[in-house]
């Protein structure tokens, strides 16, 4: 909706979101996809919380870093895929301009909370590993305590200037949105106003953020890889490898969609604008839907808490 202001200009009070711009006629079929994941996804994350939180015996600092990533995945798929399904389903595109916001607020700080944790996570890896000694008495409570604090607040703070940048920017104009979600730019654009420090921040934040985790994440990998290779025992050295190369998998996947997402997007009208958006719905799916099913069918105890968690309720 866009009001009138003293019959002067105009301002929008709502936007309007349109999910695929080229394929309105079809786009409604994407949902039998999105829909099965979404069920997925938050049927994963609840089933491994619950089973973190009745088992004793997982209520160490490892498995608390678990419950980390799956509470941030849940926030992140109900944040942004119910209002996707309603536009496929129901037509709903009407979004008001502070739920718009609130919407990119949680995108642009939990996508960073979520890379923050694994990196928290590969430092783990690493210690128990590496150090395997040292590990009771460097990976504490406390250590999950104040590595969850480190990433609320390192996230928070960088990324809170994002859209508090794009609320500000005067919206006179437009208000049709060509994406399924209110991302930054998409947002910004429709602006009356000069959104070049809009771009460049969101540029800096993310390269600063996403790119400093996964440099450290790869670092700790590589120790990881040295240190398994070292071991004399066999089994074990395969043990190891095979757990975290499935938690490499899975964080390359995750950084591995996102670069895709951003490249896609830089291309322009090489790429048709239907791939980066799709992409950027993909993103706040299906890495919730793997994460919590990898590391609950490679990790034991997680494996047998879901077999006692079933059997109590059977």
């Amino acid at each position: 909706m866009v009001v009138s202001l003293n019959n002067t200009g105009t301002q929008v009070t709502e936007f309007l979101m349109i999910c695929f711009p080229g394929m309105q006629d079809t786009q409604h079929w994407l949902s039998v996809a999105l829909a099965p994941l979404l069920v997925l996804a938050l049927g994963a994350n609840f089933v491994l919380l619950l089973v973190i939180w009745q088992e004793a015996s997982l209520h160490e600092p490892m498995y608390y870093l678990l419950a980390i990533l799956s509470l941030l995945d849940v926030i992140l798929c109900l944040t942004v895929i119910p209002k996707v399904l309603f536009i496929l389903w129901f037509n709903m595109k009407p979004i008001t301009f502070a739920g718009c916001f609130l919407q990119m607020f949680i995108m642009n700080t939990f996508l960073p909370m979520e890379s923050s944790t694994f990196l928290v996570m590969a430092y783990d890896r690493y210690v128990a590993i590496c150090h395997p000694l040292r590990y009771p008495s460097l990976i504490t409570e406390q250590f999950v305590i104040n590595a969850a604090i480190f990433i609320v607040l390192r996230s928070f703070l960088v990324t809170l200037p994002t859209p508090v940048l794009a609320a500000r920017l005067n919206y006179c104009a437009s208000n049709v949105v060509e994406n399924c979600i209110c991302a930054n730019i998409s947002v910004a654009k429709l602006s009356c106003g000069d959104i070049y420090i809009n771009k460049l921040y969101q540029f800096v934040s993310v390269w600063c953020l996403l790119g400093s985790d996964l440099v450290l994440i790869l670092l700790s990998y590589c120790f990881i890889l040295r240190a398994a290779m070292r071991l004399h025992s066999a089994g074990a050295a395969t043990k190891a490898l095979s757990t975290c190369g499935s938690h490499l998998i899975l964080i390359l996947f995750f950084y591995t969609l996102l670069l895709v997402f951003i490249f896609t997007n830089k291309a322009g009208k090489k790429v048709p604008s239907e791939v980066p958006i799709l992409l950027n719905v993909l993103h706040h799916l299906i890495p919730p839907a793997l994460n919590p099913i990898v590391y609950g069918v490679r990790t034991q105890e997680i494996k047998q808490g879901i077999i006692r968690l079933l059997k109590y309720h059977n």
